[in-house]
């Protein structure tokens, strides 16, 4: 199987450089419209088929998967192009949507395309998550009770990263209420990962379990470096214990009631877990009984929850999920802020 590569930036070589380690399929080709970043990406990898017009690519190369690495405000419009050019499977980068109108639009074209999307939330095939996501779930730290997860940048930024660690951790179960605030007018607008600077909000979810979220600087650092994107964490609290995943150490409860504690490589894991996403994508390609988990339909119900805080923040009242989204959230957001 074989695949290609649309948007040539900085984010684009973490997807490129998990092909050393993809066992389903191999990148074929790429694409940009800035000739320099087509050529600097396709250098280093070896690459030698290259475009500048996505059409022409889909239709010469015809991928079994596309991956989209671009700007959030063009997700409706790539994935459509994707639908209408039949190809079979796209992995597009977080977040899949910024609010309610290209969240609607997603929901439609979901229930149109027979194309499989899927967001790329590598963050849960890194080889810590997954084995901590499977003490979770096998009942080692007795029943779920709460969830705690946190970023130290907005919503748009890493927000959607965690809320799919939180539904990783909690067996998907569906999310049934939000209640919500934020702050900062400053993040929004402007293009990139517009949201506000900060938020906090309690989630509900179908199984029982009750979750925290903190987007922003009011999250407490976990890194003594200063870089913000490096702050990324959950931990599941249960009965018998807990597992605690940061993107620079791990926490879990023994049988024996003590704690086990270690360091991991951020970059060593990420690289493997973006692998591990592709793979999963060629064979959900191949197979429809094996979805990819951070497929759009699970997507788009994480954004949902975004959705729900920003008319929670602005209507002062606990939000039941799933929510039909007001419109023009973040201008409402931003002219209240």
């Amino acid at each position: 199987m074989k695949s290609a590569l649309l948007g040539c930036g900085g984010r684009a070589r973490g997807h490129a450089d998990a092909y050393q380690h993809v066992t389903k399929g191999e990148l074929a080709a790429v694409c940009d419209l800035d000739e320099q970043r087509l050529h600097g990406l396709a250098d280093h990898f070896g690459i030698e088929t290259r475009y500048t017009d996505v059409h022409k690519m889909l239709d010469e190369v015809k991928p079994d998967l596309l991956h989209i690495v671009t700007q959030p405000h063009l997700r409706v419009q790539l994935l459509t192009l994707a639908h209408e050019h039949n190809v079979p499977a796209v992995l597009v980068e977080k977040p899949i949507a910024l609010q309610g109108e290209d969240y609607n639009q997603l929901v439609k074209l979901e229930a149109e395309s027979d194309t499989k999307f899927a967001v790329n939330h590598q963050l849960h095939f890194h080889k810590k998550s997954l084995e901590l996501q499977e003490a979770a779930e096998s009942g080692a730290i007795g029943e779920r009770r709460f969830i705690d997860a946190s970023a130290r940048l907005n919503l748009a930024g890493q927000g959607t990263h965690v809320l799919e660690l939180v539904s990783a951790f909690n067996s998907n179960s569906a999310p049934t209420s939000v209640f919500g605030q934020v702050s900062g007018g400053g993040g929004i607008g402007g293009g990139g990962h517009s949201a506000p600077e900060q938020c906090v909000a309690i989630i509900n979810y179908e199984n029982g379990t009750q979750a925290q979220l903190l987007c922003g600087t009011n999250a407490r650092p976990i890194n003594d470096d200063g870089t913000q994107h490096m702050h990324k964490r959950i931990a599941v609290y249960g009965t018998k214990g807990v597992v605690h995943w940061t993107m620079a150490y791990w926490e879990r409860t023994l049988s024996n009631g003590d704690l086990e504690r270690g360091d991991h490589s951020y970059w060593a894991e990420d690289v493997i877990g973006q692998a591990g996403l592709t793979d999963a994508m060629f064979e959900w390609a191949a197979d429809d009984d094996k979805p990819c988990p951070t497929n759009l339909s699970n997507s788009l119900s994480q954004f949902n929850i975004i959705l729900g805080i920003y008319m929670s923040a602005l209507q002062h009242r606990p939000i039941d999920l799933p929510v039909e989204p007001d419109e023009n959230l973040l201008n409402q957001l931003k002219e209240r802020l």
